[in-house]
């Protein structure tokens, strides 16, 4: 017989509050045409992109999330002295250590709470959404920050005509906290590492310190060029379009709820024809709501989700309450869907 105590915790876990922050600079397509050999025509036909923003240097990814933060935690209507954890999904924080999620639960007041950081690419707020949900049910937080994060206009090979439009830079967060009754859903998550070479970064840290220089890429000036993100543009696709349509339908039936019980549809904002396709192969109803935060926001990785959420809520499109079906995936290639309740 086991001697441990059983942890106690809340029987469910919700959504309490978001916020989002957008850096001040917009990006329109012009500024990005002139690297490439391209159109606006071509870029909007490809993505459904027009604008997207980008950091300033006083915008890190630090400050970007205590402001994200700071928003959701006043949506929620908690202090930040309640706060148990912080987790931020981010593939684009430059210090191996320590996490930035220390910084960022410092910065905010939370005191001391547990703090750390996840690397799950585009699926990385789906992945903090469940931890959080975990830890809640679990009794080893009462509230959970989860924060998605990038500077993704630092890993963009501004040279690259299959991805230099794509990223931009944001912060989007949530307060996760206990409930009464279950607000979000069971999480169908994954990956399919055999399929990891179709996003990744160019080259590897390590190549810089005492790897053969020869061999690292070089930009038009015949400089070395710094690590970018790259990807085989149709091979995800693909995999998108297909594939994570099956996922988020198991999300649907995993929550027990059909497409016609959906008030919002919330998918990675990667690319508007990827959303359409998805809309069109899950037969959302039309008066499902659909996130297309991607037009002027950009891809932006782990903070996409939580963005298009805060958007879609202080623009009046979703409100309070509402049955929304999330799904993040990406680099990895990795994945993570769940139904969730607006705050």
């Amino acid at each position: 017989m086991s001697k441990i105590k059983p942890s106690k915790g809340a029987p469910y876990a919700r959504i309490l509050g978001v916020g989002g922050y957008r850096p001040t600079r917009v990006v329109p397509n012009e500024v990005i045409l002139e690297k490439i050999d391209s159109s606006d025509e071509w870029i909007r036909s490809r993505s459904g992109i027009s604008t997207r923003h980008w950091a300033s240097p006083e915008e890190t990814v630090a400050a970007m999330s205590v402001e994200a933060s700071g928003k959701a935690i006043a949506d929620a209507g908690i202090t930040p002295e309640q706060i148990g954890a912080v987790i931020v999904s981010t593939v684009s924080h430059f210090k191996q250590t320590p996490a930035v999620a220390t910084e960022i639960a410092d910065k905010i007041g939370a005191g001391k709470p547990a703090a750390f950081d996840i690397s799950a690419g585009c699926a990385g707020f789906g992945y903090g959404l469940t931890l959080a949900k975990g830890m809640i049910v679990e009794g080893s937080a009462e509230y959970v920050l989860v924060i998605g994060v990038e500077r993704l206009s630092d890993l963009t090979d501004l040279e690259d005509r299959a991805t230099a439009f794509l990223f931009g830079d944001g912060a989007g967060a949530v307060v996760v906290g206990p409930s009464e009754e279950p607000h979000i859903g069971p999480t169908v998550w994954g990956s399919e590492g055999d399929k990891s070479e179709t996003i990744k970064q160019t080259v590897p840290w390590n190549e810089f310190h005492g790897g053969d220089v020869s061999k690292l890429p070089l930009n038009e000036q015949g400089e070395i060029k710094f690590p970018a993100i790259t990807q085989e543009g149709q091979a995800v696709f693909r995999w998108a379009v297909f594939e994570m349509a099956k996922v988020a339908q198991q999300a649907l039936d995993a929550a027990g709820i059909t497409a016609d019980d959906l008030d919002v549809f919330i998918p990675h904002q990667a690319n508007m024809r990827i959303i359409d396709s998805m809309v069109k192969t899950l037969k959302l109803p039309e008066h499902v709501t659909v996130a297309r935060d991607v037009e002027t926001t950009g891809n932006t990785s782990a903070a996409s989700i939580p963005l298009a959420m805060e958007r879609l809520l202080a623009t009046g499109k979703a409100k309070s309450g509402d049955t929304a079906l999330v799904i993040g995936f990406g680099a990895g290639l990795v994945y993570a869907a769940t139904v969730v309740t607006l705050p």
